[in-house]
């Protein structure tokens, strides 16, 4: 009967997530505490050179950088918790203890799996209320070198909006006071996929049923020639918002927040893959932590006495990693647009899952 419950011992589920938890938490508290310092000795030099910084700001960098460091090192931290708890239980015999009482290697390592999705609860919710926030308060700061971050003027430069065939580029786009301008305008106009004609124009602001042109311009492909056509009304259909959507960086944003900013962009025609496969890892990247217990099994089983079990943890530290290594380069590809959003973003996941649960199904079941 034991081998139809997921946990036969309710006291043995208790005693093994414990020590798995404390274990984790315990050596991410030291990978951040090094990791940070190791970061301050470097970044304290810049803070403090700006004039008018004090060690006030030092500590608000550290307030900062800290969720990052935290969200980075998670998944290696419940790693590391997982093979040093799994060797531990094994050189205290723990582990035979359980397969003799006619527990499975599944019921063995199932309380890691549930204390494993608790992490993997608790890292989204922080990513969600803390990550994104800190990202998007450093990002502003480090671009200006940690001096005092100037007030938005509500201009942006260098915009790119599809309209049908068509491609629209904007130099400046004002939006800081009641109505969108726009300044030094071009219209690609395409026909099938093939330029047709460019339509450029001094500035632009909307109007009922387009955009009206200042100063206009054609010039035709075919011809050669170039058509002054003063003020005409142009770009019909396309909407201000289109031009005012700010560029998306998916780290800065909680996942509703980028779910809708992508439905945002893709109807202004930019191009948002790589956003979905930051979207759809938002979720993967916290469940990876659900892996770890898998991928370090290997450390949980064998005879301690036969000399093996350095060799088993190291192995379950390089399965680990070469999994880390595996999400980044997945992520890397869908940026690049080599794979699709879901495979960049669950493929590795998937993948060393089967890995995984295979290596187990091999060895012990």
């Amino acid at each position: 009967m034991h081998q139809l419950h997921f946990f036969p011992s309710r006291t043995m589920a208790l005693y093994v997530g414990r020590l798995f938890l404390v274990r984790s938490f315990a050596i991410l508290f030291a990978l951040v505490l090094i990791l940070q310092t190791l970061d301050l000795l470097g970044e304290s030099g810049k803070i403090l050179a700006v004039a008018g910084n004090s060690d006030s700001d030092v500590w608000r960098y550290v307030g900062l950088r800290l969720p990052q460091i935290i969200e980075t090192f998670l998944p290696f931290s419940v790693l590391l918790g997982t093979i040093l708890t799994l060797i531990t239980l094994n050189q205290n015999s723990e582990v035979i203890a359980m397969k003799a009482s006619g527990m499975s290697a599944h019921q063995v390592l199932a309380p890691l799996f549930l204390a494993a999705l608790l992490v993997a609860g608790v890292s989204f919710v922080f990513n969600e209320r803390i990550v994104t926030r800190s990202n998007a308060a450093l990002s502003v700061w480090q671009k200006v070198q940690y001096a005092q971050v100037p007030k938005d003027s509500g201009v942006r430069s260098n915009i790119w909006v599809r309209a049908g065939d068509d491609l629209i580029n904007a130099q400046t786009v004002q939006t800081g006071g009641p109505a969108v301008e726009l300044g030094k305008i071009t219209i690609y106009e395409r026909t099938q996929g093939v330029l047709s004609s460019i339509l450029s124009a001094d500035s632009a602001r909307a109007v009922d049923g387009g955009w009206e042109l200042t100063n206009a311009k054609r010039f035709l492909r075919r011809s050669g020639t170039l058509e002054p056509l003063g003020n005409i009304v142009a770009a019909k259909g396309v909407r201000p918002d289109q031009f005012t959507l700010a560029q998306v960086d998916g780290d800065e944003l909680p996942f509703l927040q980028l779910q809708s900013a992508i439905a945002d962009l893709e109807a202004a025609g930019r191009p948002v893959d790589a956003l979905k496969g930051v979207l759809w890892h938002k979720i993967s990247g916290p469940l990876s932590a659900i892996l770890m217990p898998l991928l370090g099994a290997v450390a949980a089983f064998g005879l301690a006495r036969s000399g093996k079990l350095f060799v088993r943890a190291i192995l379950g530290m390089a399965l680990g990693f070469a999994y880390f290594v595996a999400d980044n380069f997945a992520l890397a590809m869908g940026d690049l647009g080599a794979y699709s959003p879901f495979l960049a973003a669950w493929g590795p996941f998937i993948l060393f899952a089967l890995i995984g649960e295979m290596i187990l199904i091999r060895t012990e079941e």
